[in-house]
Order: C-alpha cells, then sequence, then structure tokens
C-alpha cells in the first residue's frame, strides 16, 4: 500500500522527505511484528539484541562496551538492559577479574532456550519481506548502505 493511503497524507515536500517519514514507518512496521513475538517471553527488540550477540559471541563473555557498539539501537542503554536480563536469569554478570571496572556478561541456558524459541521469527522476518526479488533486496541493501555513509 502505497505511504500516502497509511498514514493519510496528502503529499511530501519533495521526495527526500517522503523517504526520511517512509524509512521511519517502515522501520515501526518491521518492529511491531517482531515485538509481537518478543512480549510472548516478556523481552524487548534491544534486549533480544543483546542476547543474539551474546549467543553470537558465547561461551566468551562480553563486555558492556563490546554489546554497545554492536547494538543496532545506538541511543540503548546497555546496562540498563542487562540488569534487567539479569533479574530473568536469562543472563550473568561478573566483573571482569582483571579490571574490576569492567563488566562481563554471558548468556544463561534459559537465554538460550528463549532464543532457540524465538529463532522462527527470523523466517517470519524474511517473509515479510519476500514481496521484493532478492535482486530488490539486494539493491535495498547497497543504498541504505550508501544512505548511511553519508555524514
Amino acid at each position: 500500500m502505497l505511504l500516502e493511503k497509511e498514514i493519510f497524507q496528502k503529499k511530501f515536500r519533495n521526495n527526500y522527505h517522503k523517504l526520511a517519514v517512509n524509512l521511519i514507518y517502515t522501520t515501526n512496521w518491521l518492529n511491531a511484528h517482531f515485538r509481537k513475538s518478543f512480549e510472548k517471553h516478556d523481552i524487548t527488540l534491544q534486549q533480544y539484541n543483546i542476547l543474539r550477540i551474546l549467543r553470537g559471541y558465547s561461551p566468551s563473555p562480553a563486555t558492556l562496551n563490546f554489546l554497545k557498539e554492536r547494538m543496532l539501537d545506538k541511543m540503548s542503554d546497555a546496562s540498563r538492559l542487562v540488569e534487567r536480563l539479569r533479574k530473568k536469569g536469562i543472563v550473568q554478570r561478573t566483573l571482569n577479574k582483571k579490571d574490576r571496572r569492567e563488566v562481563e556478561v554471558i548468556i544463561t541456558s534459559k537465554g538460550l532456550n528463549i532464543l532457540k524459541k524465538l529463532d522462527p521469527v527470523q523466517k517470519k522476518a524474511d517473509k515479510l519481506l519476500f514481496s521484493l526479488s532478492a535482486r530488490e533486496a539486494s539493491t535495498l541493501n547497497k543504498l541504505l548502505d550508501k544512505l548511511r555513509s553519508h555524514k
């Protein structure tokens, strides 16, 4: 469906304005689909992102800085997110023995089990994007990379 019809807007200042609104709207649309799956396991999109990073780095512990650098949402408060996950028994936090100012985080078996249950969410996300051909998806990825490289 056309963006104009989705958000009931008759016109945009220009195509760049429409692009900015379209990117935000589409991101929110995708996030809403993810959010439904995550709510069943009482985790947020940002917490899911941390768990996936930790699983990919497992069995090694990750520092908070390591997590912050790799998170999709750079504005997230990683220490607060990790603390919430720790309270749920999904991750463990320990102080680094060599540098007690540094916190190390690992995913627990409970966290791994939650991710295993959520793995089908990735396939569901792929299906949401199948209206694009593989070639169109590749082109869009290149365009988005180009957009973010402009500073």
